[in-house]
C-alpha cells in the first residue's frame, strides 16, 4: 500500500463525514441546542418575573399590613374612647343615684323628726295635763277638752 494513496483516502473518507455531519447530523443537534436555549431563556425570564412579583407582594404586604395596623390603632382608640363614654355615663347615673339616695334619706331624716316632733308635743301635751291635774287635783278629761289639748300642741 502506497502511504499517498492511504493519506488521499483518508482525507476523501474525513471530508465525506464532515459533509454528512454538516448535512444531516448539525442541524438537529443545533435546532435542539437552540430550543434548550430558549427553554433556559423563558425559565430565566420566568425566574425574574417571579422576582419582580415577589418584591410587589413584599410591598403589598407591608402596604396591607400597615394598614392593619392603623385601622387596628383607629378601632383601639375608638374603642377607648366608648369606654370612657361608659365610665362617664356610669358616672353620672352613680351621681344621679347619689344624689336621689341622698334626698330620699333626707326625706326620710325630716319625716322622721317631724314624727319625732309630734310624738314630743303629745308627750308635752300629756305631761302638761299630768301637771295640770296635779295642780287641780282633779281629773282632766282628755276628750272633752280635746280642743283645748289641740291648740296646746300647736302652741308647742
Amino acid at each position: 500500500m502506497n502511504l499517498n494513496a492511504t493519506l488521499v483516502f483518508q482525507m476523501l473518507v474525513f471530508f465525506i463525514l464532515a459533509w454528512f455531519t454538516m448535512k444531516f447530523v448539525w442541524p438537529p443537534l443545533m435546532k435542539s441546542i437552540e430550543e434548550r436555549r430558549l427553554k433556559i431563556a423563558e425559565g430565566l425570564a420566568s425566574a425574574e418575573k417571579g422576582k419582580a412579583e415577589l418584591v410587589q407582594a413584599e410591598a403589598r404586604i407591608g402596604q396591607i399590613e400597615a394598614a392593619a395596623k392603623s385601622e387596628n390603632q383607629a378601632r383601639l382608640a375608638q374603642a377607648e374612647k366608648q369606654a370612657a363614654a361608659l365610665i362617664e355615663q356610669a358616672r353620672k347615673d352613680a351621681e344621679a343615684e347619689r344624689a336621689r339616695i341622698l334626698e330620699q334619706a333626707r326625706q326620710e331624716a325630716q319625716q322622721e323628726a317631724q314624727r319625732a316632733r309630734e310624738g314630743l308635743r303629745d308627750a308635752v301635751a300629756q305631761l302638761a295635763v299630768k301637771g295640770a291635774e296635779e295642780i287641780l287635783k282633779r281629773e282632766v278629761n282628755a276628750q272633752v277638752h280635746a280642743e283645748l289639748l289641740g291648740q296646746l300642741k300647736a302652741q308647742l
